[in-house]
């Protein structure tokens, strides 16, 4: 073969069909031993004569481009990579958070973040190119989200990686692996063009991810996607991919940053193409999906309730249906400052009533928000914490899970300073504290129904380590309150 692909390990996982525990990666990597993590909770991908039985979306999607464009590829698992890459001219790696900068990674693991130990993602990104530059003379390109870590060219030297990809890769790697196999001498960072036509993914993909549309248009300041134009793909190019997928996960996981936004008009959903979408797609197989915006939310309910009800939701095997969202603050001012798309067509005013009215209507339809916030964001005052703080008080009765994360200067503020634990003053800390009770309330019931299906093994130890975490979590808050803060109980 002239090209091999692959992804770091934390990325290349089954993870037992439970795709969200993908982000114990971002942990630090001292709270779970390795052979325990990697058997039982993110166990590797299989392979099969043709490659990897499972990858990466972003991998499928540049494995698809090249072989379209006429190039031979495998993708491979990274633990088989070694007798591959002694062959390959040029190696391409996924990637999502090489450095831990992220801001699930910056805020919970690495040197500034509350436990200073790296996360697994750092860990094996880094083993991974060590090994590859070892073994093989072929020329390193890394791409995926994760890639504008990468963006320097003393790291990339330091890491030993020819090139990095940032951006979207479909236009830009053909000719990038191109240039490679024909002998010329590529290296550098290269920014990839914003594509119209997403290809059709030829295998399955890890998490049964099937993009259904690309982009936001909500302009939120620190997110990259928001800044970009929404492109929802033709529905038949979504029916092959989940077909492709059911036949190898028996699932598929409908992904966008906003799955009721799928062709939509502007920030209008367009129900009749929605519930098209939810229709025909679970004709195949059992469809989750992956984000959705609180705003959509609060303004169509009733497409909310026909998703459940075309879904047969709840149900034996699936009693809810679980999405990442973002609530990122309380603070209508910070709202004004950073995200005014964010609420439209509401005011920033109104957030916290959106808010709740969002989380009121996916509890009545058996929807779970997994929410993000924001902390350290620009021109945050305790002011804005405490907002915050208030409306995290009224979500308590809402089945969901709510986690608080340092602010990662990225897209329109990438010049701004990251925030840190060095940064946390009381009221930070009385924020996590409003969410850690949050989610203690709720994860032990999330975890019973999410891990169900899982290997008997596997359940056992994820539902002992949550257990673990919550008492340790009990007895480090304890200590943190005695010592440390003066802050209401």
């Amino acid at each position: 073969m002239e090209i091999v692909l692959t992804a770091e390990r934390c990325l290349m996982s089954s993870y037992n069909g439970a795709l969200f525990l993908g982000f114990m990666s971002c942990a630090p990597r001292n709270l779970i031993p390795a052979p325990i993590f990697f058997k039982f909770i993110l166990p590797p991908v299989k392979m099969d004569k043709e490659g990897a039985v499972l990858a990466p979306s972003g991998t499928r999607k540049i494995e698809s481009v090249l072989i379209e464009n006429g190039f031979n590829v495998t993708v491979v698992p990274p633990e088989k990579i070694e007798r591959f890459a002694k062959k390959a001219k040029a190696i391409g790696i996924t990637t999502n958070d090489p450095l831990g900068l992220g801001p699930a990674s910056s805020t919970f693991s690495g040197k500034h973040g509350i436990v200073k130990e790296e996360s697994y993602n750092v860990f094996c990104f880094k083993k991974l190119v060590e090994r590859l530059n070892k073994v093989s003379d072929a020329k390193i390109v890394v791409g995926g989200a994760g890639a504008w870590q990468l963006a320097d060219e003393k790291i990339m030297n330091e890491l030993g990686i020819d090139v990095v990809v940032v951006g979207e890769g479909e236009k830009v790697a053909p000719e990038i692996f191109g240039k490679i196999l024909r002998g010329e001498d590529v290296h550098g960072i290269f920014y990839g063009e914003v594509v119209e036509r997403i290809p059709v993914n030829r295998r399955a993909t890890v998490g049964g991810i099937v993009e259904i549309a690309r982009g936001c248009g909500r302009g939120c300041k620190f997110c990259q996607p928001t800044l970009q134009r929404l492109r929802s793909r033709p529905l038949t190019d979504i029916i092959e991919e989940v077909k492709v997928n059911a036949r190898v996960n028996k699932f598929a996981t409908l992904h966008a940053e906003d799955v009721l936004r799928y062709k939509a008009n502007g920030l209008n959903v367009n129900r009749e193409e929605v519930i098209k979408l939810f229709s025909e797609a679970s004709k195949i197989c059992k469809i989750g999906i992956s984000h959705f915006s609180l705003a959509t939310i609060a303004k169509s309910e009733s497409v909310v309730s026909e998703i459940s009800s075309i879904l047969g939701i709840p149900n034996k095997g699936q009693p809810w249906l679980a999405g990442q969202t973002g609530i990122e603050t309380g603070s209508p001012k910070l709202i004004r400052e950073h995200m005014a798309g964010k609420v439209l067509p509401f005011k920033a005013e109104e957030w916290s009533d959106v808010v709740e009215m969002s989380f009121g209507i996916c509890s009545d339809n058996h929807w779970i928000p997994c929410a993000t916030l924001i902390m350290g964001l620009p021109k945050e005052t305790e002011e804005d914490v405490l907002r915050t703080i208030e409306l995290i008080e009224r979500l308590r009765s809402y089945k969901s899970l709510i986690v608080p994360l340092f602010f990662v200067p990225m897209g329109a503020i990438s010049g701004e300073k990251p925030f840190s634990s060095e940064d946390l003053k009381p009221y930070h800390w009385e924020l996590m504290i409003s969410c850690w009770k949050h989610d203690v309330k709720w994860i032990r019931a999330i975890a019973k129904d999410y891990l169900t299906k899982m290997p008997l093994m596997s359940r056992f130890l994820l539902q002992k380590f949550i257990d673990w975490v919550i008492k340790e979590g009990e007895k480090r808050i304890e200590k943190m309150l005695a010592e440390k803060l003066c802050i209401r109980r």
